[in-house]
């Protein structure tokens, strides 16, 4: 709502004010029951005299268009509802279309999205409202710029167990998620207009980071051992940076052999590249134990580790984290000062408790426990309709191959009318070349007790357009 006022104006100042008002009601901008500010609050906002609000207010109320009393204060009358403005749709075929359908939910098989089931609710809730508490009895100064000390002293034990990352709580910058971690990277790294290298398929929204940070992708194809470095370096060899997937390659699923991890870091440390490791579900390994983190084997600080919370509890949270090089800190302290500060003390503080309270490894081990019996309802729902040599596990998905050409978004939109979005395979491809079209099922989100009917739905709704 826009109350400026025009003081050189010839119109009163309490007819600006109730002009103003009003529009704003019209328009829908206010709707019915929206609590206006008391006629003394909104006089010393403005800087105008109380009796000139008082008077635009009374002339409000003359034309039922506001209801004061002491009760509930001053709010917005009850009347027909004014048209609602639509919200400007994204462009069909863009970026923003893609990320709103790719993100919208919840939805039985979604991507990217934990079990709501599996998390401790009433503990974290708990825990929370007592560092909400804590946040706001705290004196009113700005905090640490690399994220609040003890969740960061509790993020690098964490690293060091469960990734055998050895590292200081000086090294880790906590972030709003996993994209504020990439895009507080690239700033820092300093490698606009350089080329780098992306895994194909890989995460759409990763490559649209990049192309946004001004750099020019080179699509290197994945296989059974991960991102093909041979190819990267036949294809890219000046590339100055690599992102790459290699704990659960993201959407293929295999992990980075280590022939291959050794191969990547001589070459950043040969060629002066960087390599930023996502760490994309590699806490969440269902058979066997995770592979150590790549920048464990970083001898030469070429590494950027960026991880998350978003799979493990909730992506509402949006908090992530990364750790640097030791000889990067002060650089990436002083452009998360300037640029990219971390979300609120609370929800840090929270999570710092959660984790130092044994809380987190626990909520890890029963969620990889509910995860791999779902993933195995899932498969065997699924052999009941698909050959068993279409359908791959891979981390917390499994992959339904479809026939080449096969409309794979236009199945996943169709599904979703049903309550489904299985997400489509040919959308991680940044090449048309070697394109392949396929459904990606959530494993976290798979139905419980729908499983069968749901399976039975999208079975009949693939051979359809397949």
């Amino acid at each position: 709502m826009d109350l400026r006022i025009d003081r050189s104006a010839k119109t009163p100042l309490a007819e600006q004010i109730r002009q103003r008002i009003a529009a704003a009601i019209e328009s829908g901008a206010l709707e019915p029951g929206a609590r206006l500010p008391s006629w003394q609050d909104l006089a010393a906002q403005l800087g105008v005299a109380r009796g000139t609000v008082r008077t635009a207010y009374e002339r409000l109320d003359a034309a039922q268009l506001i209801v004061a009393s002491r009760a509930t204060g001053t709010l917005v009358a009850q009347r027909p509802r004014a048209r609602a403005r639509k919200e400007q749709r994204a462009d069909p075929g863009s970026f923003l279309e893609t990320y709103r359908e790719m993100t919208q939910g919840p939805a039985f098989f979604q991507m990217g999205v934990p079990a709501a089931e599996t998390l401790p609710k009433t503990l974290l809730a708990r825990i929370r409202s007592h560092a909400i508490r804590a946040e706001i009895g705290a004196a009113p100064i700005y905090p640490d710029p690399r994220g609040e000390p003890g969740l960061r002293q509790e993020i690098a034990g964490y690293l060091a167990v469960a990734r055998g990352i050895d590292c200081s709580p000086s090294q880790i910058i906590v972030t709003g998620g996993y994209g504020a971690g990439l895009g507080l990277a690239l700033r820092v790294l300093g490698v606009e207009g350089k080329k780098a290298w992306i895994e194909d398929p890989g995460f759409p929204f990763a490559r649209k980071g990049l192309e946004l940070a001004r750099m020019s992708v080179a699509p290197i194809p994945v296989d059974a051992g991960g991102i093909d470095i041979d190819q990267g370096l036949r294809r890219a060899a000046d590339a100055k940076l690599a992102v790459v997937t290699p704990g659960q390659q993201a959407p293929l699923g295999p992990t980075l052999t280590l022939e291959r991890r050794l191969k990547l870091l001589d070459w950043a440390a040969a060629s002066g590249a960087w390599i930023i490791e996502d760490d994309y579900l590699s806490e969440l390994q269902l058979t066997g134990r995770a592979a150590p983190a790549l920048a464990s084997l970083d001898r030469a600080g070429r590494v950027i580790h960026i991880g998350s919370f978003s799979k493990t509890i909730t992506p509402a949270l949006r908090l992530g984290f990364i750790v640097v090089p030791a000889g990067l800190m002060a650089t990436f302290a002083e452009a998360a000062a300037c640029l990219a500060p971390p979300p609120g003390p609370a929800v840090q503080l929270a999570i710092a408790r959660f984790m130092q309270e044994g809380h987190y490894l626990r909520h890890l081990r029963r969620t990889k426990r509910a995860y791999a019996a779902r993933m195995e309802d899932l498969l065997a729902q699924l052999r009941r309709h698909f050959d068993a040599d279409h359908m791959i596990s891979t981390g917390l998905a499994v992959l339904l191959r479809l026939p080449d050409g096969a409309p794979d978004l236009a199945i996943a939109r169709e599904a979703l009318a049903f309550g489904m979005f299985p997400t489509p395979l040919s959308v991680w491809y940044a090449s048309p070349q070697g394109r392949r079209s396929g459904l990606l099922l959530g494993v976290a989100t798979s139905p419980i007790r729908e499983l069968a009917r749901s399976c039975d739905r999208l079975a009949d709704i693939v051979k359809r357009f397949a």
